[in-house]
């Protein structure tokens, strides 16, 4: 895109026209666009250009401060043209573009999100499908793994649905796992070249070592939570029952 402007020569012409000065039109682009890394290194060349020109003597090696202050100035105000010398944009990129509401199904279809799922069974879906296809990609017995940790996440969220517990920590941790968590370890596993898989990393790890260890981790967690709500389930019942015998027991 064109930078011929009307503003922009006007700014140039101001430059040419205060060239003596140029030394500090860094630290002025700097000061109107409010970049604090610009507006202090303009104070460099500024005060340089000022204690060369107004301290020392301009003659000798203050001269060649100055000039110095001001050529870096120069060249660096070249280098910020997107500041101060924006481009000017075509007509027809002026509006924003009209997004089309035609969904193409096929495309839907491949890009079933995980993390961010409306639906839970859905993002378990989603990890246990691109498990399945990724089959022969997956390390060892990682597939067993996740589908195992699939059909555990499974019937926690049939049980949460059935009996929820209704604790905001549980349901975090579910919507967690199920969404962002396994989704996030095998989709950054599979993005991950074959043939690199086994370089070990700066943690002394491979990708394939860590993959089977966070898996483990969260076939762990996923057990957990099963538990975690059986366990809510039979005190609320154990609850009920203690209130039911205290309230009727002696009829």
């Amino acid at each position: 895109m064109s930078r011929l402007t009307l503003g922009n020569v006007v700014k140039v012409t101001a430059v040419v026209v205060f060239l003596p000065l140029l030394a500090y039109l860094v630290l002025v682009i700097g000061a109107v666009r409010k970049d604090l890394r610009t507006a202090l290194e303009g104070l460099l060349y500024a005060g340089a250009f000022s204690i060369a020109v107004f301290v020392l003597d301009f003659w000798g090696p203050p001269a060649l401060l100055a000039l110095t202050a001001m050529g870096a100035s120069g060249v660096r105000s070249w280098h910020l043209r997107d500041l101060w010398l924006p481009a000017r944009r075509r007509w027809w990129k002026r509006e924003p573009a009209q997004t089309s509401t035609v969904v193409d199904p096929a495309r839907a279809q491949r890009t079933i999100a995980a993390e961010g799922s409306e639906h839970l069974p859905s993002a378990v879906a989603w990890v246990r499908r691109h498990a399945d296809v990724n089959r022969r990609r997956l390390p060892g017995d990682t597939h067993r793994t996740v589908v195992q940790t699939c059909q555990v996440l499974d019937a926690v969220i049939a049980a949460e649905e059935r009996e929820p517990t209704g604790d905001p920590r549980f349901e975090y941790e579910l919507d967690a796992m199920a969404r962002q968590y396994l989704p996030a370890v095998l989709r950054k596993y599979l993005a991950i070249a074959p043939s690199r898989v086994h370089e070990r990393q700066p943690n002394g790890r491979t990708p394939d070592q860590e993959l089977m260890e966070q898996l483990r981790i969260l076939a762990g967690q996923s057990d957990a939570l099963y538990a975690s709500h059986h366990r809510r389930v039979a005190a609320e019942l154990s609850t009920s029952g203690n209130f039911f015998r205290e309230k009727y027991g002696h009829l």
